[in-house]
């Protein structure tokens, strides 16, 4: 199969964005938390030049933030050529001295100054392109649906749909290339794609959970209890509004200042954990339960409702809420919406459930209210499909 994709054929591979329905934060502290995909995804094109073509020349092209980067094949063998001569059967990290390596060749580009943090971005590319392809000349293409950096695992959409492109168009992954339908993994090419995704994103972030890239490749939704990941089945249609409060926020800054509520309140925090544990268990049942009738479907709303309200309630316990995180709350408030924040918090998203029986004139009053204070909104839907492949034509 892999030849026949050499001849110019081009791969894409497109990955969600996640959310965290509830435990952000008192996960690290032992409770359960519930992550789910959004259908916002990323997406990447891949292709190799046709044999005729005398390109020699690896390219990676990021739409979304107007950069595009290219190295000859050659120049890449010269200071790769350990990594390139035995390439990995199975993911492995990037050592600091291939990391260093690499970053000399993303440091032949200027990268300007407001979007330097793209720069781990395109380690992890280079170190996840020649761990699967080797030194082999091609033109990678990526673009977004996922705002960058406000808790809804760009990075990590980024980083299994880079790994998915790039197993499938090598021998690892067996899937029908003649087909023009968007194509899922197999369970094991899944855990490939997602073992790989992680050491990228261990590139961009240094210790990530791997929440993120786990949900990106598996869709659906993720419990996560004691370090161990069980999947989740929804059995309710869920849409959230997404407010993009465009607030940056320190993620490491905010984890920090929670331990140090932690240590000043000991047992007081640890009441407010072990209530966030019983949320995201709650959450997770009333999800799973099968609605026999639209009462019964609105009766579920209305308590995933009061959780998120409730969990909301707890993080501003623990410090980590922001105006223009409560700004999104009392304007939702207005319209009868349950809203909380998702990620780190400190700004970044928030998320506001629309019952299915809402009218789009209610979404649309709100939308514009929520636009109007500055912020940026999407309306997402929950627990859809991880990592999909599909093939295009030929050049």
């Amino acid at each position: 199969m892999s030849s026949m994709l050499t001849r110019g054929m081009e791969v894409k591979a497109r990955a969600p964005g996640k959310i965290i329905l509830s435990g952000e934060h008192a996960v690290v502290y032992g409770s359960a938390a519930v992550a789910a995909a959004i259908d916002l995804y990323t997406y990447v094109s891949l292709t190799f030049p046709p044999p005729s073509h005398s390109s020699e020349t690896l390219s990676l092209q990021l739409r979304d933030v107007g950069l595009e980067f290219s190295w000859p094949t050659k120049r890449i063998r010269e200071t790769l050529s350990q990594t390139i001569d035995s390439p990995a059967s199975s993911p492995t990290s990037c050592s600091s001295e291939t990391m260093k390596l690499i970053a000399t060749l993303v440091e032949e580009h200027s990268i300007p100054e407001s979007k330097i943090e793209i720069a781990a971005g395109v380690v992890a590319f280079l170190w996840l392109y020649t761990s699967i392809q080797g030194d082999k000349p091609a033109r990678v293409v990526v673009s977004s649906e996922l705002p960058l950096a406000s808790g809804l695992g760009s990075s990590a959409a980024y980083c299994v749909s880079l790994s998915g492109a790039l197993l499938a168009s090598s021998d690892s992954v067996n899937l029908d290339f003649s087909s023009e339908d968007w194509l899922s993994l197999g369970e094991k090419e899944q855990k490939l794609a997602n073992e790989w995704a992680f050491e990228g994103e261990k590139i961009i972030h240094g210790k990530p959970s791997g929440i993120d890239n786990t949900v990106s490749t598996m869709g659906n939704l993720i419990k996560l209890e004691s370090g161990a990941l069980t999947s989740i089945k929804s059995n309710m249609p869920l849409k959230m509004l997404i407010t993009d409060t465009r607030v940056g926020r320190n993620t490491k800054a905010l984890i920090t200042s929670v331990a140090g509520r932690r240590d000043r309140h000991p047992d007081t925090m640890t009441s407010v954990f072990t209530a966030v544990d019983y949320i995201s268990n709650e959450l997770a049942s009333t999800i799973q339960l099968s609605s026999s009738n639209d009462l019964a479907v609105v009766e579920k709303e209305e308590k995933v409702e009061e959780l998120m309200e409730m969990n909301q309630g707890l993080l501003q316990c623990m410090g980590v809420s922001h105006a223009s995180i409560e700004t999104v709350i009392s304007t939702t408030h207005k319209y009868k919406l349950s809203s909380k924040l998702t990620g780190a918090g400190g700004g970044g998203c928030v998320l506001t459930l629309l019952p299915a029986l809402l009218s789009a004139s209610v979404v649309d009053a709100v939308t514009a209210e929520l636009q109007q204070c500055g912020f940026r909104c999407f309306i997402a839907g929950i627990g859809g499909k991880g990592l999909e492949i599909r093939f295009g034509g030929r050049l």
